[in-house]
């Protein structure tokens, strides 16, 4: 439900009565009236009674068409001052250097619409104004931040380049390494390159029982071992008395 209501050929000039309207737009009725009730200013008084006119109108038209509507409920949807004419009066004010103005006396057209929906009210944040220093101070810290990225990016790239730069070392060093184990050959001496070696895991031994088991083997290998070589003195001596009795014969 809407409804409109004008007035027209308000004495005062349009400048002051959008002050006025300013505080009402976009309000609830009853919240609007208290306001202007509040407000000391030459406009208020007739803007409150356009307002009244406007709820009236609502009312009225609602009757009509068999609506049933609480002026409570009714908000402002649209305000706002149009300029009305401005008539010459003779009278003449004085003004510097001898000369003179004419009073001139200004009017102004007054429009409210009511509607029953609740607007919906979209709070619009107003640019802050940025002086001299703001302006130099955000713009020092963006070229401080531009070139952070900056320098972050070359160190990236350094690094990019180190890793390719090894990575392709080691990829020829591999082939030389491989032939000259080829070409070098190897001494009985010489112990075998850690390269070479595997890793050997420590294995940990299990039980006692492990242990008693190698011992007694290690024993019976060196008996085996000492009595091999007591047999072979034994044989070698008659052997060696008959080359000496031959010896002397052939004296």
């Amino acid at each position: 439900m809407e409804a409109i209501a004008k007035t027209k050929y308000l004495k005062g000039s349009p400048q002051k009565a959008r002050l006025v309207i300013d505080l009402v737009r976009g309000k609830n009725v009853s919240r609007a009236l208290a306001i202007l009730k509040f407000t000391n200013k030459r406009a208020a008084t007739p803007i409150a009674k356009c307002i009244r006119s406007a709820v009236a109108n609502a009312t009225y038209s609602a009757e009509q068409q068999n609506i049933a509507i609480d002026p409570d409920d009714l908000w402002i949807k649209t305000c706002f001052v149009d300029m009305g004419p401005t008539k010459g009066r003779k009278r003449l004010r004085p003004a510097p250097q001898g000369r003179a103005y004419q009073e001139r006396r200004h009017y102004c057209h007054i429009t409210i619409e009511l509607t029953s929906d609740v607007p919906e009210i979209e709070e619009e944040v107003k640019p802050r104004k940025k002086g001299k220093k703001l302006t130099a101070k955000e713009n020092a810290k963006a070229t401080k931040n531009e070139k952070a990225t900056k320098a972050k990016k070359a160190d990236k790239a350094k690094e990019v380049e180190k890793d390719a730069v090894k990575k392709t070392e080691e990829k020829q060093a591999k082939p030389a390494k491989d032939a000259e184990k080829k070409t070098t050959p190897k001494k009985k001496g010489e112990k075998k390159d850690e390269t070479q070696e595997a890793p050997k895991e420590e294995v940990k031994k299990e039980g006692k029982s492990a242990n008693t088991d190698d011992a007694a083997d290690k024993k019976t290998e060196e008996k085996k071992k000492e009595t091999s070589k007591t047999e072979e003195k034994k044989d070698d001596s008659p052997k060696v008395k008959e080359t000496i009795e031959k010896d002397n014969t052939e004296e």
